[in-house]
């Protein structure tokens, strides 16, 4: 097969695994340093660097939930033990969880938008990089990267955003591949 075969083969075959399904190993530093420098080689107009990467590995995985689960408290005083425990093991579920955080900014020539973008862009490369060295990933955006409290709570700077949490670990099972798009539905010609 061909680079280019292959590579075609391997952008067909990623896909999302549920959470659940995530177990270690995890990427070892060489492995996540290369997905990390894969994710930097995003569109980047202007060459802004317009996001960042927050590493959750081991222990930092569960004190970041500590956050998750406060601010889910402090909005839910009356929920039950088992839902707060839910909160507090979200950043678990997978051996390795990266936050990408956008840090568009108002830029002279470079709209917000397209910053936005290739902060996505970063999440997208991140999921193939982890299938190309043989990992599962899957990248969720949950309630707690929209609350203010928590993003305080993991450094975040009041104008930067949380585009994802990309959980990355090894396949428990295997998974099924859900139904995609019919081209013809989503292609027109101008």
């Amino acid at each position: 097969m061909t680079l280019a075969g292959s590579a075609l083969e391997l952008l067909k075959t990623r896909k999302s695994p549920k959470v659940f399904d995530l177990t270690t190993p995890g990427p070892n530093e060489a492995e996540l340093d290369s997905m990390l420098t894969v994710a930097s080689r995003v569109p980047d107009h202007g060459k802004l660097a317009p996001w960042r990467f927050i590493l959750f590995q081991g222990e930092a995985r569960g004190r970041a939930g500590d956050a998750i689960a406060a601010a889910f408290l402090a909005d839910n005083p009356e929920a039950e033990p088992e839902r707060v425990a839910i909160e507090q093991g979200r950043l678990t579920r997978a051996p390795l969880v990266i936050a990408v955080v956008s840090k568009a900014a108002p830029h002279v020539k470079i709209p917000e938008w397209e910053q936005t973008l290739s902060g996505a862009a970063a999440c997208t490369l991140l999921l193939l990089a982890a299938h190309a060295q043989g990992y599962a990933a899957t990248w969720l955006t949950e309630w707690y990267a929209y609350d203010a409290r928590v993003r305080a709570a993991l450094g975040l700077s009041e104008n930067e955003r949380i585009i994802g949490f990309v959980h990355i670990g090894t396949l428990a099972r295997p998974q099924e591949d859900r139904p995609r798009p019919v081209l013809a539905d989503l292609v027109t010609r101008y």
